[in-house]
């Protein structure tokens, strides 16, 4: 017997049976390759200080003991190098780059505190890393990387445009930084931006979204973090800046001052990506106004009722039946 194109037996006349065709299973839902965010203002990144100054309050023993060992990092690496500035440039250049993987357990807390929870502590922080996400250590792996980047490309920079050889930081302040007739330190604060900018746009809210949303991968993530840049480029550049001032600050204070600008900056950091990506929920949740925090009331379900006649209504608005009995078609049709 022959089969019609949906695999249907056809009659001897040739006419397929009547009746609906096969159900198929529902496709699942693909994910999607970049997550909503928000255009922000640029006053935010002064909120999102605020909001990590007050969570470092609330929970100051995981934030201060986070700093502290910044600031011991610091120290161990400033010894160590001792009077080898290459080693030393590496060392703090790989730390700025791999602390905020470092501090994920603070953004726990910030996380923590944003769901109700007043104090929460080292418990939060250390749960995160007992999960052994192993996309935190790739991320983590791809930053590192980057830093090896820009060690290499600084050393050849200084190294072959220098007047004098730089082998100490002594050497760099006086043969680099305060020659003269040279231009070299300019360029060489203009390659470190170029190659710094897109590390920060890469992952300014990205692991973030990688303790937030378990499903995420790296690519989306950083996908998502450069979308949030341009949706807002001058709030970003602002935000980059204070981080690098407040930073400086520390390091300028014989690193003490990273004690408390580490967890401060890591809390903002949390609330800078709650702030630019909109948060996404299953769909049973998403009828509950306390689940979006950041993105406004809830619209009812369905959406707005249409007031025109539709199939198997009559002519009167709503969605119900029209004034004919049973549930059959109005006299509109």
């Amino acid at each position: 017997m022959a089969r019609d194109p949906l695999n249907r037996d056809l009659d001897p006349k040739g006419s397929a049976p009547s009746g609906p065709p096969p159900s198929h299973p529902p496709r699942p839902p693909t994910r999607r390759a970049v997550r909503a965010v928000r255009e922000v203002g640029v006053e935010r990144p002064l909120q999102w200080l605020r909001l990590g100054w007050a969570d470092l309050r609330a929970a100051p023993l995981a934030g201060l003991l986070h700093g502290l060992a910044a600031t011991l990092f610091g120290w161990a690496a400033v010894w160590i190098a001792n009077d080898l500035f290459w080693v030393l440039a590496g060392a703090l250049s790989g730390f700025l780059l791999v602390a905020p993987v470092v501090a994920t357990g603070l953004y726990e807390v910030s996380r923590a505190r944003q769901r109700g929870q007043p104090h929460p502590g080292l418990a939060e922080a250390w749960r995160v890393w007992r999960e052994h996400d192993p996309r935190l250590v790739h991320f983590g792996v791809l930053l590192a990387f980057a830093g090896t980047g820009w060690v290499i490309t600084s050393a050849s920079l200084v190294t072959g445009y220098a007047a004098l050889p730089v082998n100490r930081p002594l050497d760099f302040v006086n043969h680099v930084v305060l020659h003269q007739s040279s231009w070299l330190f300019e360029i060489w604060l203009v390659f470190g931006a170029l190659l710094a900018s897109p590390v920060f746009a890469s992952s300014v809210v990205a692991i973030q979204l990688l303790l937030d949303r378990k499903e995420a991968s790296v690519l989306q993530a950083v996908l998502t973090s450069w979308q949030a840049v341009l949706a807002s480029p001058a709030t970003m550049a602002l935000w980059a800046a204070l981080i690098l001032t407040l930073t400086f600050i520390g390091m300028a204070t014989l690193l003490l001052g990273l004690v408390v600008v580490v967890p401060w900056l890591a809390h903002a950091s949390w609330h800078a990506y709650r702030d630019v990506v909109v948060a996404e929920l299953p769909a049973a949740d998403a009828s509950t106004p306390e689940a979006h925090p950041q993105s406004g009331p809830v619209p009812a379900k369905g959406g707005p009722r249409s007031s025109g006649p539709g199939p198997g209504r009559g002519p009167g608005p709503g969605p119900g039946p029209g004034p004919g009995p049973g549930p059959g078609p109005g006299p509109g049709r």
